[in-house]
């Protein structure tokens, strides 16, 4: 999985008011949405959790192992989150917990008319189904992800306006929970349409501006010519791409060099500069400096950090 950015610690519950010591909850409810957080403090296998609307999970402390739908068990970790719909039972392990080291967890529950307006809101402003664009709407193939900054800021300023006193938190909850929605939708239609344009570039504009994005990485990738692909105009191309995937071309594009970079410095055979000129980056500084920012330590850290 890519860099992770975990969640900021929550303190845990004091040993007193414990209830349980599998999965322990702590509830905080507002008008669209309910908070909880989970404790636990010793060994449990299969545990069965469910919640009767869509749900975002995200890990700040321990390792569970996640059994959901009919797919393989994984590891949970602090950085990463998953995404389920309503009344999907998910069974847990927590093979490491003790009072020591317990694993803690958020799962914020969303109303589903809630969520039904915010994708409503997507289509009827940012999809232009004259250009055969794609309806928005929630996946749940990729349900398990590591969070990026905007996701793990999101979650965070939701903890923390969830648990607090403030009278106005329902506001303030509002526009984070729509933001955090959008992202989330964002990001899947991102990554589904990346992948749909590696097989055909012709289904819409956007997949045709990702298939050429993917095709030109290692050479200079002229704004116009992205433009030209979306028979949009300067100005209008900019403000239309981070509509599509909540991010600009730029960051797309060092993105994608920076996961192609990755996979050529596992090869003993490429080193930093010639690495960096083969994603498209003359610089090699530059390519230090992206390559940081995307995944929090440099190429030659990485390198040191994986077998080559």
């Amino acid at each position: 999985m890519p860099t992770k950015h975990s969640l900021h610690k929550v303190a845990l519950a004091h040993p007193g008011s414990l209830q349980t010591l599998v999965e322990n909850r702590r509830i905080f409810n507002l008008k669209h949405c309910e908070l909880n957080i989970f404790e636990s403090y010793q060994q449990a296998y299969q545990v069965p959790l469910t919640f009767n609307d869509f749900v975002i999970t995200s890990m700040i402390r321990g390792r569970k192992v996640m059994h959901l739908f009919d797919d393989p068990a994984f590891d949970y970790l602090p950085g990463e989150s998953v995404i389920l719909p309503a009344n999907e039972t998910m069974r847990i392990d927590f093979p490491e917990a003790t009072p020591q080291n317990p694993t803690q967890c958020i799962a914020l529950t969303v109303d589903a008319s809630y969520v039904e307006e915010t994708i409503r809101y997507l289509n009827d402003y940012y999809n232009d189904h004259r250009s055969g664009d794609s309806a928005w709407q929630l996946h749940f193939t990729r349900y398990h992800f590591s969070n990026d900054t905007e996701i793990s800021d999101l979650i965070n300023k939701i903890i923390r306006v969830c648990s607090s006193a403030d009278k106005s938190k329902n506001i303030f909850a509002d526009l984070s929970l729509k933001e955090l929605l959008i992202r989330l939708i964002q990001t899947q239609r991102l990554q589904q349409t990346a992948l749909e344009s590696s097989h055909d570039s012709n289904q819409t504009r956007f997949h045709a501006v990702l298939h050429y994005i993917h095709e030109h990485l290692s050479e200079k990738i002229a704004i116009d010519a992205l433009c030209r692909k979306a028979y949009l105009s300067r100005n209008v191309f900019f403000k239309w791409f981070r509509e599509q995937s909540g991010i600009s071309p730029l960051e797309y594009i060092n993105a994608e060099r920076v996961k192609l970079a990755k996979h050529l410095l596992a090869d003993a055979r490429h080193d930093i500069r010639s690495v960096s000129i083969q994603c498209g980056f003359n610089d090699v500084n530059y390519f230090t400096r992206v390559f940081k920012k995307i995944e929090g330590i440099t190429p030659g850290a990485y390198l040191s950090s994986i077998a080559r």
